[in-house]
């Protein structure tokens, strides 16, 4: 069944006769073209991706079959002509994207038709990724994994969080990547406390240098973190990397599908709560699902009790230790959701580096 297919089930089950859809994300998943002026138009009978003369030749060769690319001379007369030819008469819209100036103008415009809203309808249905998704996104990891392996050749304590992140993104680049999927994160010392710390024009602290970095593959995201250590690593440093290390590796033997997202946050927890001096310092949850964009559902949070994770379900898994003011760690691998485990598409070593 094509993307657009089971969107019409859920289309029938809300007794909706036509979608537009205005979020990018979602016009780039359904019809897997990129544009940023149009709409998609869906009716139970026929699809239209309607844009501007820029995007028509790209789109007529790289959208889905399951879309006519067009140019009408008039959207709101082509829109109008649509509904009444399909006999729409109650139309989705995505009401957590369209503003409400939008939402009254189609209102305005298209005044035979009843608008509702989809909620999250499209979201839901971009979880479960297929097979042509998770092979763009283990090319996307594959480019970080480069990029890691580049930047522990040329890194050294001279560096600046700022060149080091650049190094990253530049590796990302030269591999393939069409974009990157998130700001660069690379702070040590007292910043890798930070989870999301800005990087610095400083040199280096000793300690731990934390960098959460992923690229994009034909608009599909990877993430991935690894926390190195600047200079020797104490017995401290190794008793927290260690911790941080055995909740990741945890949780990843925990999650398969049918497995509750909040009882995988609380696997991971409850080894570093275990710890008193670090009870209590992993202040954000276990991980996030990845696709298009780089947040997205399902959570793996204490506060998602009764999510039960499905085959093709992509999610980060991400535990850290955070001691404020000192530094912190944190390990990242992203996976996707099979029926006994997971698939790893994070191939980086999780060894303990020590950059001297």
């Amino acid at each position: 069944m094509s993307k657009v297919e089971t969107l019409r089930k859920a289309m029938s089950d809300k007794g909706l006769d036509a979608v537009v859809v205005f979020d990018e994300l979602n016009q780039r998943y359904l019809s897997d073209f990129a544009f940023t002026d149009g709409l998609l138009l869906i009716t139970m009978q026929r699809a239209f991706l309607i844009t501007d003369f820029r995007y028509y030749e790209m789109g007529k060769n790289s959208a889905s079959a399951d879309f006519e690319v067009i140019i009408p001379d008039n959207r709101r007369e082509f829109i109008t002509k649509t509904f009444e030819e399909d006999g729409c008469l109650r139309v989705g819209f995505e009401g957590s994207y369209v503003s409400y100036d939008r939402f009254s103008a189609l209102k305005y415009d298209y005044p035979s038709v009843e608008f509702e809203n989809i909620g999250n309808v499209i979201e839901l249905q971009r979880m479960v990724k297929d097979d042509k998704e998770i092979k763009f996104m283990q090319k996307a990891q594959d480019i970080t994994d480069a990029a890691f392996s580049h930047i522990l050749k040329v890194i050294t304590p001279d560096m600046t969080e700022i060149e080091v992140a650049a190094e990253l993104e530049y590796a990302m680049r030269k591999g393939g990547a069409d974009g990157l999927a998130f700001e660069t994160i690379a702070v040590s010392g007292d910043a890798s406390s930070l989870p999301h710390g800005t990087p610095r024009n400083v040199k280096l602290k000793k300690g731990f240098l934390t960098m959460d970095f992923g690229a994009k593959f034909e608009g599909y995201c990877s993430d991935m973190t690894r926390t190195i250590v600047i200079g020797k690593a104490d017995a401290e440093i190794k008793k927290l990397y260690n911790t941080v290390l055995d909740a990741q590796m945890s949780a990843l033997a925990f999650l398969k599908c049918g497995a509750d997202a909040s009882d995988a946050d609380k696997v991971a927890r409850d080894i570093i709560d275990s710890h008193p001096e670090f009870k209590g310092t992993f202040g954000h949850s276990l991980g996030h699902g990845v696709g298009l964009f780089i947040h997205e559902s399902p959570r793996l949070s204490g506060k998602a009790t009764g999510n039960l994770l499905r085959i093709g379900e992509v999610v980060t898994v991400e535990p850290g230790i955070y001691l404020y003011g000192k530094y912190g760690c944190r390990i990242e691998d992203m996976v996707k959701i099979e029926k006994n485990g997971v698939y790893n598409f994070t191939k980086s070593t999780k060894e303990l580096i020590e950059i001297l």
